[in-house]
């Protein structure tokens, strides 16, 4: 057992621990230039002095280099020599900057361009890097990797680009710790240390998915990156859950002009068109505007399955004012898949032996369809007070609509003739509307003579669905071998019987965080999340009305041992609602429990890679488990787990050719008699990513990307064991640059072309995609 005894001795010794650094009156400098609240914050820390301003101040500014031998006010004075702002000192230890007064007369320029940039983080697409500074995705407070104390890990645009992850499903496989169960072809559902993620957030504000999965094939062509938080996160993100939490970075507007485009070609007719253009739409760059869109089409290697999507994404924000920032965007993506599964193909023979279908087995008929239709619309004003704080106002509007012809197919076949199967078609419709708002504010605040920050901030959801189920004529028909099937079946009138669902879900939440900095070394992170959840309507005969309610604390604390390594611990509460039903149709109460985690993060190379070590261990109540089908849908049960384990994350630059992102998970779970649960999730996990500009030949860059997982199974019925091997997936690229704004980017994935279930996380499951390749041709200016 990790907790509570060693991992608990290990924080406290950890937390405990203190070393004063020594600070000579003079200091040996020798920095380059850079921007300018990099230079004041690192001087700061090197110092050890307090130096206060508002970060707009210093936006768009750049600090000359500095070297030689300096005081802690010379080497501040000469960094702001030329910038227009005005060092005063409090006292020895104490500076604040402001704004130096205009002479008489004197023309001052106006900030407008460069005020979105002082809002948010910076985008990872201008450093071309795979880690990021700066985070809001855990606490709400703009902290780097190393302050935030929970497991982070991202995935920037660079690493979707070099490695070509046009897909949501494809990052997050790429991500530390998390597991893509891709159930069916166009249903995927997502897992971080053995359990279900169900927390997801564009741009910081929660979208919370109404039956815990996603439908359809999301692309990226829009996100600046993907980041993710591992471990409960109810302060941020409304419930916790000791999981994860997705947070969908959206790329911007910015004030230069910029475009880009690009076609890719690949195995089984892969065909691709994207193009992204940005930039300011008036003279004074005070309103800026962004385009993208995209769109693809492809077979597959499956039989008959064939996909089409396309995506267009507009944005505007105009800078009112100096200080607010108005900002309004709208996402369209739609597509369309030709013989989808619904479900997928049975695992195991009527003898209990395992199946052994080819990987292009597809169990949908000829005819079968499924469409899908996702509008986002939103609506965010910023405005940033002259005392550096951040109100922020969120309006989200969403609409999802599916429409599918569908081909399920059930029962046990026989391990000689195949036989054994049948039929269950249906057409299934269904709409999905969401509004969300989110307000909050974020700033510094002054206690005790030294600088603390808190965000305070509240959110409500709404989210109203009806679906419809309108099953076919024929249901229970016999199949033939699945191993021989074309999909030829006749196509019956959908009027056999009629069900459906019609609910309303509400959620409403108020939270609070503080950091204190009682002393240098030592932050303190105190917050809690108050939310409740009401819900009403029906649900395939089943009163779906519930009201449930809780109160979230949260702490974590952060401890620098050095000038590149800190320790850290975190506790939180899990109050996570459930959509999942059991056998009599009724919805699982909440689950409940606790998550606690301590670690060591560190940053190196002048913060250009990020790395950190976690052990965490999570107790919880009544976590759904699929338990069974009644016909073509599941029920669940509630099950008590307990899981421990331990990760590791590296991201960033190792040098100034090598480029890396790599993750390791290993993790136990148990339920309440100590027996293994949620066996369908793998113990061991290892993820790699890497690029390398090649020396003498500076235009090319070639990687490698390796995503290894142990074996997992599930026992479906007595006697009965469904197994998936440990497996590695190998995936090689390599870039060439022609010009500066020509390129061309190949893509090798599975290269070992190795046969694998995609997912145990249901009774059935299918193949995961042979070797296959892409080809891009891509433009910049």
């Amino acid at each position: 057992m990790i907790f509570p005894l060693r991992l608990t001795t290990l924080a406290a010794g950890v937390l405990l621990a203190c070393a004063a650094h020594a600070q000579s009156s003079r200091m040996p400098l020798d920095r380059p230039a850079e921007a300018l609240d990099k230079a004041l914050s690192s001087l700061a820390q090197q110092s050890g002095v307090q130096v206060f301003f508002a970060s707009a101040l210093a936006a768009g500014k750049t600090a000359p280099a500095l070297k030689g031998s300096y005081t802690a006010r010379e080497a501040l004075e000469r960094l702001l020599a030329g910038s227009g702002l005005l060092l005063r000192a409090q006292d020895d230890k104490t500076f604040t900057i402001e704004r130096a007064p205009s002479a008489q007369g004197e023309a001052t320029l106006s900030e407008v361009q460069v005020m979105a940039a002082s809002y948010e983080q910076v985008a990872s697409e201008k450093t071309r890097s795979y880690t990021i500074d700066k985070s809001r995705s855990s606490t709400g407070l703009n902290l780097s990797m190393r302050e935030t104390p929970q497991s982070l890990s991202v995935v920037t645009r660079a690493q979707m680009d070099d490695f070509g992850l046009t897909s949501v499903n494809e990052v997050l496989e790429n991500t530390t710790g998390v597991i893509v169960e891709k159930v069916e072809t166009d249903r995927s559902y997502y897992t971080a240390r053995g359990f279900d993620i169900t927390n997801f957030q564009v741009d910081g504000v929660g979208i919370p998915f109404v039956y815990g999965n996603v439908m359809g094939d999301v692309d990226t062509a829009i996100y600046d990156r993907v980041e993710v938080v591992r471990g409960a996160n109810g302060l941020s993100s409304g419930t916790g859950n000791p999981s994860a939490t997705v947070n969908f970075v959206r790329k911007r507007p910015t004030a230069d002009f910029q475009a880009s485009g690009g076609i890719t070609l690949g195995s089984w007719n892969s065909r691709r068109l994207d193009a992204d253009l940005s930039g300011s739409l008036n003279t004074a760059g005070s309103v800026r505007g962004r385009l993208v869109v995209a769109g693809q089409a492809k077979n597959s290697y499956l039989d008959r399955y064939a996909h089409d999507k396309s995506l267009f994404h507009g944005i505007i924000e105009a800078d009112i004012g100096e200080s607010t920032l108005l900002t309004a965007g709208h996402t369209r993506e739609q597509s369309k898949a030709t013989s989808p599964m619904w479900g997928a193909l049975p695992l195991y023979f009527s003898d209990g032996t395992p199946t052994h279908y080819d990987v292009s087995t597809n169990p949908s008929s000829d005819w079968s369809s499924w469409t899908f239709k996702n509008e986002t619309s939103f609506v965010e004003l910023a405005h940033r007070f002259d005392n550096d704080w951040l109100i922020k106002a969120a309006l989200t509007h969403k609409e999802s609509v599916s429409n599918g012809k569908l081909f399920y197919v059930y029962g046990t076949p026989d391990r000689l003739t195949g036989l054994g199967l049948f039929s269950y078609p249906s057409r299934y419709d269904v709409s999905n509307r969401q509004d969300i708002v989110d307000l909050n504010a974020s700033g510094p605040f002054f206690l005790g003579g030294r600088k603390h920050e808190l965000v305070v901030g509240g959110s409500w959801s709404k989210s109203r669905l009806n679906d419809e189920s309108n099953y076919g004529v024929g249901i229970g028909t016999a199949l033939p071998d699945l191993a021989t099937w074309n999909g030829d079946y006749p196509e019956p009138a959908f009027t056999a019987a009629i069900d459906g669902s019609s609910f309303t879900d509400n959620r409403h939440s108020v939270y609070a965080a503080v950091r204190l900095n009682p002393v240098d070394d030592f932050k303190l992170v105190i917050g809690a999340n108050a939310t409740s959840v009401d819900s009403s309507g029906i649900s395939y005969g089943e009163n779906r009305k519930r009201s449930e309610s809780a109160i979230s604390p949260y702490v974590g604390a952060i401890y620098d041992l050095n000038a590149n390594l800190s320790a850290y611990a975190s506790y939180t509460n899990i109050f996570s609602p459930q959509h999942e039903t059991d056998i009599n149709r009724q919805t699982l109460d909440p689950v409940k429990g606790n998550s606690k985690e301590v670690g060591l993060k560190s940053e190196f190379f002048d913060k250009k890679l990020n790395a950190s070590i976690a052990l965490f261990q999570t107790k919880q109540q009544n976590t759904a488990e699929t338990a069974g089908y009644l016909g073509a849908l599941a029920y669940h049960k509630g099950v008590d787990t307990f899981s421990e384990g331990f990760e590791i994350d590296l991201s960033g630059q190792l040098t100034s050719r090598l480029q890396a992102s790599a993750g390791y998970t290993q993790l136990s779970i148990e339920d309440k008699d100590g027996n293994d649960a949620r066996t369908f999730a793998p113990r061991k996990v290892f993820r790699l990513s890497t690029t390398y500009r090649v020396p003498m030949i500076e235009r090319l860059k070639i990687g490698a990307s390796v995503n290894w997982r142990d074996g997992t199974y599930r026992t479906p019925a007595a006697g009965i064991t469904i197994r998936q091997s440990s497996y590695a997936l190998l995936n090689l690229m390599a870039r060439y640059d022609f010009t500066d704004k020509v390129s061309a980017t190949l893509n090798l994935n599975n290269v070992t072309d190795r046969k694998y279930i995609t997912s145990l996380y249901w009774d059935q499951g299918f193949y995961g995609a042979p070797r296959h390749a892409t080809l891009a041709l891509n433009l910049q200016y």
